[in-house]
C-alpha cells in the first residue's frame, strides 16, 4: 500500500525535478557556462531524474505481470516497450559527453507529465471541485454536481490542444541530435563511435513505433529531395542522396523489429 502511494509522488518528483534542472541548465547555456559545476549537475541530474520516472513505470509494468501470473515477457519484447528504451536512453546520456539537444525530448515529455498529474492530483487536493447548488425544483435524490477549478479545465486544454504538435516536435529534435552525433563521428569527437549505434538502435525502434518519428523522417527526406531536384545541382549530389535513401531502405528491412517479434505489437508508452 505504501509503495502504491510512493511512486506516484517519486514518478512526480522526478519529472518536476527534471524540468528545473532543464530550464536552470538553459541559464547557463545562455552565459555559455556549459561545463561550470552547477550547470553539469542540474545537465546530469536532467537524466537521473528521466531514469527514476521511467524507471519506476517499468518496474510497475514488470510487477503487474507477477501479480497477474503472465508468462515472463522476452528480452526483445521489453525492449520494444518505449518505457524502456527512454530509460536506457536516460542512462546512456547520463554518463556520455554532454549533448544539451538531448535533454529537450525529456523536457517536453515532463511538461505533459507534470501538467497531467497536476491535473489529476494536485489541484482537486489543494482546491476541491465545487459543489453546483441545485436547479430549483430538482428531485432531493439526484446526484450532486460539481464544478472543476478553472486552473484543471486549462491545464486540460493546453495537453488537448497541444500533445499531438509537441510530439511531432520531439520526433524532429530526435532526428535533428541523431544527425548532430553524426557529425562528431565525422569529426572523431570523443565516443561519439559508440553513440552513433546506440542512438541508431533507439532511433530505428522509435520508427517502428512512432507515427511522429515516421513524418518526421518523410518531412526530412521531401526536403532533401527538393533541394538536390534543383536545377544546377551536381549529378554527383544527386547519386550520393540516392545511394543514402537505398542504404537507409537496406538498413530499415535488415532490422525490421517485427521479424523476431512474430508480428506481435509493441507495447505502447504509458510515462
Amino acid at each position: 500500500m505504501a509503495n502504491r502511494r510512493l511512486f506516484p509522488v517519486a514518478w512526480f518528483a522526478g519529472h518536476a525535478t527534471l524540468l528545473l534542472c532543464v530550464t536552470r541548465y538553459f541559464f547557463s547555456w545562455l552565459r555559455m557556462n556549459y561545463y561550470g559545476g552547477l550547470a553539469q549537475f542540474c545537465y546530469r541530474t536532467t537524466f537521473l531524474s528521466a531514469a527514476l520516472t521511467y524507471g519506476i513505470v517499468v518496474y510497475k509494468t514488470w510487477r503487474a505481470r507477477q501479480k497477474t501470473g503472465a508468462k515472463p515477457a522476452s528480452v526483445v519484447s521489453y525492449l520494444t516497450d518505449e518505457n524502456v528504451q527512454y530509460l536506457l536512453l536516460a542512462l546512456v546520456w547520463l554518463f556520455m559527453p554532454q549533448y544539451p539537444i538531448a535533454m529537450l525530448p525529456f523536457a517536453i515529455y515532463s511538461v505533459f507529465h507534470v501538467a497531467t498529474y497536476t491535473r489529476a492530483n494536485l489541484i482537486p487536493t489543494l482546491m476541491p471541485p465545487t459543489k453546483v447548488a441545485p436547479a430549483t425544483g430538482a428531485s432531493p435524490s439526484a446526484k450532486p454536481q460539481y464544478t472543476q477549478h478553472p486552473m484543471s479545465d486549462a491545464i486540460g486544454s493546453f495537453v488537448k490542444q497541444y500533445y499531438d504538435s509537441s510530439m511531432s516536435v520531439v520526433a524532429n529534435i530526435e532526428l535533428v541530435l541523431w544527425l548532430r552525433i553524426l557529425l562528431n563521428v565525422i569529426f572523431f569527437q570523443r565516443r561519439s563511435w559508440i553513440l552513433i549505434v546506440i542512438y541508431t538502435v533507439f532511433l530505428r525502434t522509435r520508427f517502428a513505433q512512432s507515427s511522429h518519428v515516421q513524418n518526421s523522417f518523410s518531412n526530412f527526406e521531401a526536403r532533401i529531395d527538393n533541394l538536390i531536384g534543383a536545377q544546377g545541382t551536381p549529378p554527383a549530389a544527386r547519386q550520393a542522396w540516392e545511394t543514402v535513401k537505398g542504404l537507409a531502405r537496406q538498413f530499415y528491412q535488415a532490422t525490421d523489429v517485427n521479424k523476431y517479434m512474430n508480428g506481435a505489437a509493441a507495447p505502447k508508452k504509458t510515462s
